[in-house]
């Protein structure tokens, strides 16, 4: 069981797969981080020196009662809050990562479309005199029996 166990898993496919899964997790990271760091500082900045990772609404007061300067002092605080800039900052993520994802299944795409076959050269043509489709190298109608020119 050990042996197929073995073979399966060291399959083109099964290894292919990992190796996406690894990238998938390193690429996401580092589209949390290009949201987080590049992204989100420049968009509250403009909206007023905004902090997204900290926009939050308190729903209920926790040990301490509020207002809380950070969402991490109300997380400690026990305070139930609803975390609007943290579910900002997965929806622009999300929108980077399916905009990739878009973009490499579009070019997998045009590489596994295969280019249209050549035209095939005419096999027939048509007599000058009767207009019948006869075959190309014909020197004669089979129809009408005129002599065609080359």
């Amino acid at each position: 069981m050990l042996k197929e166990f073995r073979e399966f898993a060291m399959r083109g496919n099964v290894v292919d797969m990992a190796v996406g899964i690894i990238i998938g997790a390193a690429f996401g990271t580092i589209v949390s981080s290009l949201v987080n760091d590049v992204v989100m500082p420049p968009i509250g900045l403009l909206l007023g020196n905004v902090d997204f990772s900290n926009l939050f609404v308190v729903l209920k007061d926790g040990a301490a009662p509020g207002p809380y300067a950070s969402l991490a002092a109300a997380k400690a605080a026990g305070a139930v809050s609803l975390n609007v800039g943290v579910f900002i900052n997965a929806v622009i993520n999300f929108v980077i990562v399916a905009f990739a994802v878009f973009l490499l299944i579009r070019s997998i795409n045009k590489l596994r479309k295969a280019p249209a076959p050549a035209p095939a050269e005419p096999s027939t043509k048509t007599c000058p005199h009767c207009l019948s489709t006869i075959p190309i190298k014909a020197t004669r109608c089979a129809f009408c029996t005129s002599e065609l020119k080359p």
